[in-house]
């Protein structure tokens, strides 16, 4: 089996632009930054993804952590006992953005506030890193576009994944045809525990008093306060985007890098509520097919996505990208490349017509093929395979942070996942919703980023 050296991952990556950018990370490590001239950062909503978010981003030295913002008084009191006493914090984000002295925040909150505090903090003149999905409602789409490219900020989305050296390389040998022409791709993002099912811990302290139940609520439908939706947001339709928004917008993000492509052009979702019937309104197994149309980059193809929250069998999360000249596996830092291309002759005999024919018509049939086929043309090149692994230790997280920061360091609005990036992974994921809980297919303009009627 060959294996694609470092040296020659690296030469490679130097020759593509949207992947240069990615820096090594202990360069930046190395950095002396005077506190002057140090991004000053604030994480609004510091609940899993924002801890997470928060610890990755301070992995560039020459950033630091000045305020958090979150609904809970919990999550507030542990930030300081986290990062010091010194640290701001607030039950309200606007406080955050009214500071000077802030230049970046994270928007880590439920997704019904992600729109909303992103136009706010461009607004407000911060730069913004913004999970995923960007928006919960399609119609929000192009007002956070619009609003970014006014400002002249840089926004980032948090689909994290297309930072490492994986999605780099498979994006580099789609590019390269090492596969021929794309006709097939599926992917998929299975669990079977309570904890991936977003059943996440509820604290004993949680109340009206320690959590601002009104303040999350936002523009979702009036309710008594219920300690369940507040800290398991993620399985109810009024603040979350079920698995599509939070897995399918994953491996949406990661095929659009590495095909180098807009997204679909229809969609159609299947699937239900079969396991964790637990008040949720969101299903646990869902699949959703795409068509994927013909582009200056590449042909037509289908996808496939899939998510099943109670796969007792075997889970191996991955991706798998099908041309007519070979395939690529890639997932968890490793890529497999199958190269197997057909030999140019069809071939004769076996399960076939030819034993059907009278003696004589098969004979005119060899004499035919023999003159038309060479023998050089009657035997397929050996099936190669090409592995390759992320440099040991490497954090797609904190590279992805790093682009981030490098982008406002150069002030520049063009990061690895740009909110115009980010909507087109956002849409068609938000679009498998609607066709779940619509029961139809929906039409999708990848280039205006639009649904389109039928």
């Amino acid at each position: 089996m060959k294996k694609t050296s470092r040296r020659k991952f690296v030469q490679q990556l130097a020759l593509a632009a949207p992947i240069a950018a990615i820096q090594p990370f202990h360069l930046i490590k190395s950095m002396k930054v005077s506190p002057a001239d140090k991004i000053r950062l604030a994480t609004i909503g510091m609940g899993i993804q924002g801890h997470f978010d928060t610890r990755a981003a301070l992995k560039d030295t020459g950033v630091e952590l000045v305020a958090v913002a979150d609904l809970y008084q919990g999550r507030l009191d542990r930030a300081k006992a986290d990062y010091g006493n010194q640290l701001f914090v607030t039950r309200d984000y606007r406080e955050i953005l009214k500071r000077p002295d802030i230049d970046a925040v994270i928007i880590a909150t439920s997704d019904h506030w992600h729109g909303r505090i992103s136009l706010d903090a461009l607004a407000a003149g911060k730069n913004v890193y913004c999970e995923k999905p960007m928006v919960k409602q399609i119609s929000e789409g192009l007002g956070v576009i619009d609003a970014w490219k006014k400002s002249g900020k840089t926004m980032q989305v948090g689909s994290q994944r297309i930072s490492g050296s994986d999605a780099a390389e498979a994006r580099r040998m789609i590019a390269a045809g090492d596969i021929g022409a794309i006709n097939y791709m599926e992917s998929n993002s299975d669990r079977f525990n309570a904890i991936g099912a977003w059943n996440y811990s509820i604290p004993p302290d949680a109340s009206p008093v320690t959590v601002d139940w009104d303040t999350f609520l936002g523009n979702a439908p009036k309710r008594p306060f219920d300690a369940t939706r507040f800290f398991r947001w993620r399985n109810y339709r009024d603040y979350g985007t079920g698995v599509a928004g939070d897995l399918f917008i994953h491996l949406l993000t990661s095929t659009h890098y590495v095909t180098n492509s807009l997204g679909p052009t229809r969609i159609f979702s299947s699937g239900g509520l079969y396991h964790w019937k637990d008040g949720r309104d969101v299903p646990d197994v869902l699949v959703s097919v795409m068509d994927y149309p013909q582009t200056a980059t590449h042909g037509s193809f289908q996808a496939v996505y899939r998510v099943n929250f109670a796969n007792a069998g075997t889970i191996n999360n991955s991706t798998r990208i099908i041309g007519d000249e070979g395939e690529i596996l890639f997932g968890n830092g490793r890529i497999t490349l199958t190269k197997k291309k057909l030999p140019t002759a069809p071939g004769y005999g076996n399960y076939d017509s030819f034993f059907t024919f009278p003696e004589e018509t098969q004979k005119e049939f060899v004499k035919q093929y023999d003159a038309k086929y060479p023998e050089d043309t009657r035997k397929a090149e050996p099936a190669k395979e090409i592995k390759f692994e992320s440099p040991k230790g490497e954090d797609a997280h904190a590279l992805h942070f790093l682009n981030f920061f490098d982008n406002i360091r150069k002030g520049s609005q063009g990061t690895l996942e740009d909110p115009v990036m980010g909507f087109r992974a956002a849409g068609p994921a938000l679009a498998c919703n609607e066709s779940y809980f619509e029961q139809k297919v929906i039409h999708w303009d990848p280039v205006a980023m639009k649904l389109k009627k039928k």
